[in-house]
């Protein structure tokens, strides 16, 4: 991908706060959970149930934040060496399309694809 100074500067913006925002979301659902007081998670539902559920949907988040943020730092180390815009598996471009909805893109659509 051809990017002149301004185009490299502003998709390392983005890149840059996508990533914190990623890392402080991370943090917050890394963060200690607060004492249940006690509860038991027994065949009715109730309290104990609600916070099981709860903790599961919190674990698939961070795997996803966690791949996202991923993502984003092979951006931005793609970035870095002048190969952001090109496929890792096939070498091709990606489509300007595709970086401006995905910036953190890695794969053209046909790789992506194929996943």
């Amino acid at each position: 991908m051809d990017n002149d100074g301004d185009d490299v500067r502003s998709i390392g913006g983005a890149l840059a706060a996508k990533r914190a925002d990623l890392e402080a979301e991370l943090a917050h659902l890394s963060a200690a959970v607060p004492d249940a007081g006690g509860i038991s998670f027994g065949k009715r539902v109730g309290d104990g149930t609600s916070v099981a559920v709860e903790r599961l949907t919190q674990v698939a988040a961070h795997e996803q934040l966690g791949d996202t943020l991923a993502a984003v730092i092979r951006a931005q180390a793609k970035l870095a060496d002048g190969t952001y815009g090109s496929c890792d598996s096939c070498g091709s471009p990606i489509a300007a399309a595709r970086l401006e909805a995905l910036p953190w893109a890695s794969q053209c659509i046909a790789c992506a694809s194929r996943r």
